[in-house]
């Protein structure tokens, strides 16, 4: 039986750099697996809130109507003098006490006219006693609706309304275990934002007959004070 012999075919190996590299799982770079971040212009925009733009808006709006309604009367003579002002306003019945009742209630609640210049108007248009219990009945009135609505929407509305640093400042008054006693003093003084207190109270554990006894008895005293006084001395220097 004859055998052939021929060349065995040799089997080519990898060297070690080509089996080390086919060993190892591929890892990626570190550019690669950095997560993409957005660029500030792909970014979404920041919307403006627009309640907290009309705050602060408000007060600039509130006094364009103050110089209209002045030029305005100014230009028909109903502001010429007291008695030309104070017929004015019995010419207009009933609708006149109502619009300074709902426009004062309505200014305690959301500062397009300060309410302190309705204050001061108050016994100006209606006489001292008619002028004075309007005030009363109107502040008490939108004080106790600032009360309701803290209770009920919470902080998130105050901060929207009032600049966050009086919001934080005042804030801290209702930490105190004497927050109460406070609140009744700074009611019952003309130095103190009444507005942000009866909207902070609110927020807090009074309870509703505590703070209805602290409006209805401590409002009457800065009411007096400020409206009566800002306006007697407004009657001496204005030329009426």
């Amino acid at each position: 039986m004859s055998t052939s012999t021929g060349t065995i075919p040799r089997l080519r190996t990898a060297p070690p750099a080509e089996i080390g590299a086919a060993a190892r799982p591929a890892v990626p770079s570190p550019a690669a697996a950095r997560p993409a971040v957005p660029s500030p212009a792909a970014a979404a925009p920041v919307r403006r809130d627009p309640l907290r733009l009309a705050a602060q808006l408000s007060p600039l709006l509130g006094l364009g109507l103050a110089i209209a309604l002045v030029w305005w009367g100014l230009d028909t003579g109903v502001l010429r003098s007291l008695a030309n002002l104070q017929q004015f306003i019995d010419s207009l019945g009933a609708w006149g006490p109502g619009a300074f009742l709902l426009a004062s209630a309505a200014s305690v609640v959301f500062p397009l006219v300060p309410a302190g210049l309705l204050v001061i108007a108050g016994p100006l248009l209606f006489g001292p006693v008619e002028g004075t219990v309007y005030n009363y009945l109107a502040v008490s009135a939108g004080s106790l609706l600032n009360f309701a609505i803290a209770r009920h929407v919470g902080l998130g509305l105050i901060e929207r309304l009032f600049r966050p640093r009086t919001v934080e400042k005042f804030l801290g008054w209702t930490r105190s275990g004497h927050f109460t006693r406070a609140f009744a003093l700074a009611i019952t003084l003309p130095v103190a934002p009444d507005d942000l207190l009866c909207y902070l109270a609110g927020t807090t554990r009074m309870r509703w007959r505590t703070y209805v006894l602290i409006i209805l008895l401590c409002k009457p005293w800065a009411l007096i004070a400020y409206g009566l006084g800002i306006s007697a001395l407004v009657l001496r220097v204005l030329p009426w």
